[in-house]
């Protein structure tokens, strides 16, 4: 059976093959493209919601309106293909939705490769002479027996059908078929049994796991969602995986842990990406340096300055001090009043050590003005916290960092400013995309009465992390919110589990 193909504006679309073309260019695309696109050639000059692209393109478990934008980027730089006096396919209606605003013209395959038919005949051919009547019958009763021969064969199969069903009991299998992100990455964090120091170890991985998912989807066009909090054995939809393990080993006459890095391509199992590091007390700095640079080789995505500029801020000169900052870092993800008081004074201590690792003073007031929001501070420490958001804004290239104005953010919400909570959120999401910057924009809308809007930050900021963390953010981080209220899309979702 033909396949549709459709002519999208200049572009031809086929499907079965996810490919556009135009003028002797050919472009491969995500499934997940040409099924938005496809949706929209269906649906010339109409208005599309972003629900209605989420309930009729997409089935992934978890899917936000900030992924149907991304998603519609993506495909206005493929239609586009560099030129920038190409039309716009793909227009924005303000409020509303989007709008496909080229002409379309659909095709089947086989139409398309005999595009161009052949000239008709100038004149007609003479009519044939009537057959005589004898071939007639001859024919009539020939083609009489072909049909009974069909109808007789069709009903024997059908006995024949019946009779294997009825001797196999065995209940249907059933297949379900999943169509695999190849630009999404799931990462995961494999608890082993035989390492020491257990607790530093993991820290350490979701340290990493994190860093890792925040460069990935701020400076690359994929997306990343950090499982390392999540435990639920489940199909997923991410083209790759990747997994951290800790593993002891015999190395030498001694026992010795190390870490093993894997990446896997799901589409076909091959591993892109496997290493081994020893870990000692002094080299979690190297090993994280060469896994960034490993990563970009694997996935051929080089990181821009911004990222290495970042990078040199988010990490301190010794090991043994970005060791004890992702420890600081695990508790402040956990969202608690105990876990954050924890927090604040492990990056205390930090900053002891490491009196230039400015990333860690800056999450040291983050990590202060949610404990003040969730358990008022005394007016001296107050002071000292105003003071401190205060340097810190002074701080060269702290306006580049998102975290200030998550801090802001926070800041703002606890003095009642909805509007400079709102502005200074989104400029956090602008800088870098994590899923607390996501937790604290739902936060916002809810101030704002817009529960819709919050609801679709929350599931963007679990889609980003899922795990109990996350839940922990949302219901509880600033001020409490009702899961079953706000959120009953997330609701119903996690009662499945």
């Amino acid at each position: 059976m033909q396949q549709p193909v459709v002519y999208v504006g200049e572009w031809l679309v086929t499907p079965s093959v996810n490919q556009i073309s135009r003028q002797g260019r050919q472009l491969t695309l995500e499934p997940r493209l040409i099924d938005l696109l496809v949706f929209f050639a269906r649906h010339p000059g109409q208005v599309l919601t972003r629900d209605e692209l989420i309930d009729n393109v997409w089935t992934r478990s978890v899917v936000t309106g900030h992924v149907v934008t991304q998603s519609i980027s993506e495909l206005r730089k493929s239609l586009k293909d560099g030129d920038p006096n190409a039309p716009e396919y793909i227009v924005t209606v303000p409020k509303r939705g989007y709008k496909l605003t080229v002409p379309v013209i659909w095709h089947t395959e086989e139409q398309e490769e005999g595009a161009t038919p052949s000239s008709a005949p100038d004149t007609l051919p003479e009519a044939t002479a009537e057959p005589p009547p004898e071939s007639v019958t001859l024919r009539s009763r020939l083609n009489a027996f072909i049909v009974w021969g069909l109808f007789l064969l069709a009903l024997g199969s059908c006995v024949a059908l019946v009779a294997l069903a009825t001797l196999d009991s065995r209940p249907p299998i059933t297949k379900t078929r999943l169509l695999l992100n190849p630009r999404d990455i799931d990462i995961h964090l494999v608890d082993g049994s035989g390492c020491t120091n257990r607790s530093t170890q993991h820290a350490y991985a979701v340290g990493l796991g994190s860093l890792i998912t925040t460069t990935l989807n701020t400076f690359s066009t994929f997306m990343v969602h950090d499982k390392t909090n999540y435990n639920i054995n489940e199909p997923s939809s991410s083209g790759k995986t990747l997994t951290i393990e800790f593993v002891n080993q015999r190395h030498y006459r001694a026992q010795q842990c190390f870490m093993s890095i894997k990446l896997v391509d799901n589409a076909d199992g091959s591993t892109m990406l496997d290493k081994r590091y020893f870990v000692t007390s002094d080299n979690q700095l190297s090993i994280q340096n060469d896994l960034m640079n490993s990563l970009s080789d694997a996935l051929t995505q080089p990181w821009p300055a911004r990222l290495q500029t970042m990078l040199t801020q988010y990490q301190p000169a010794q090991s043994t001090s970005l060791v004890a900052f992702y420890q600081a870092h695990q508790l402040l993800m956990n969202g608690d009043v105990d876990s954050l008081s924890k927090a604040s004074e492990r990056l205390e201590e930090v900053l002891k050590h490491s009196p230039e690792f400015i990333y860690a003073r800056a999450e040291k007031a983050l990590v202060d003005v949610l404990r003040h929001s969730q358990q008022p501070l005394n007016d001296k420490q107050l002071a000292a916290l105003n003071s401190e958001i205060r340097h810190l804004s002074d701080t060269p290239g702290m306006k580049e960092m998102a975290i200030l104005y998550q801090i802001e953010t926070v800041d703002m919400l606890s003095k009642g400013n909805v509007d400079e909570a709102y502005k200074n959120v989104n400029k956090s999401i602008d800088l870098e995309m994590t899923w607390m910057s996501y937790v604290l924009l739902g936060k916002v809308y809810e101030m704002k009465g817009q529960n819709r809007l919050a609801a679709d930050a929350y599931i963007t900021a679990f889609n980003l992390r899922p795990g109990d963390n996350t839940l922990y953010w949302i219901e509880n981080s600033v001020f409490q919110t009702s899961v079953t209220r706000v959120v009953p899309y997330l609701d119903n979702f996690l009662a499945k589990e």
